[in-house]
């Protein structure tokens, strides 16, 4: 059995991508910071028959996620879908001109360390099954920056660059690599954001596997 990894696992989107790929039997690894709220999660997606396990790390220690994605394929079987979209911190959204260079450490940690110590983890393992998805998950900003949050434009710019070269770069090995942008608020009940409606969305990313950037709304929406 193959797996997928949701890292920054919450109850509104990571949990519904867990149902998602749960119903067409994946093992579903679930990682966080807040194990408490992991256990609430994967014991929700047990009632439903799902497979899923939580490991605890913070994304922002790249030898801790790197130990909790190992965990998590020793446990489900290897990753083949990485899913990296923990939500940002209030803090890294600081006006342009507020914004100075240690303040940017954190979101360059939070956007960039973390999803090259999670890509670098899973990716012998897709590489040994000759197939794989890797989906990162950003707010609006990574399309357009932000002047009043420049932590998150920075950093998601950085993320994005990051991404589309492992599009270009791991198409060839099977490996499809893809960015959805989400403009404003997940939102339930909402058309096209709410975290079903998002999670139907991933799971047609990967199953589609065309094209490196796709938005989940309208921009100004």
């Amino acid at each position: 059995m193959s797996s997928v990894a949701i890292v920054g696992a919450g109850p509104g989107l990571g949990a519904a991508v867990a149902r998602r790929f749960g119903r067409e039997g994946f093992g579903v690894g679930l990682i966080a910071r807040d194990r408490g709220r992991l256990d609430v999660i994967t014991e929700s997606l047990a009632d439903e028959g799902i497979t899923a396990r939580g490991f605890a790390a913070d994304v922002r220690r790249p030898e801790q996620l790197a130990v909790a994605l190992r965990e998590l394929a020793d446990a489900l079987g290897a990753v083949e879908v990485l899913q990296y979209s923990p939500v940002p911190h209030r803090d890294f959204m600081r006006p342009v001109l507020d914004t100075g260079h240690r303040d940017l450490v954190a979101p360059i940690e939070f956007s960039v360390y973390g999803p090259v110590a999670a890509v670098q983890q899973v990716l012998p393992g897709m590489r040994r099954l000759g197939r794989g998805t890797i989906l990162f998950v950003n707010g609006g900003s990574a399309a357009v920056p932000h002047p009043e949050r420049a932590g998150t434009s920075i950093a998601f710019a950085a993320e994005s660059a990051y991404g589309h070269l492992l599009h270009e770069r791991l198409a060839a090995e099977g490996i499809h690599v893809a960015q959805l942008v989400i403009p404003g608020a997940i939102t339930a009940g909402h058309a096209r954001k709410d975290p079903a409606v998002l999670a139907e969305t991933l799971w047609s990313l990967h199953r589609e596997r065309h094209g490196f950037r796709h938005y989940a709304d309208d921009l100004d929406s």
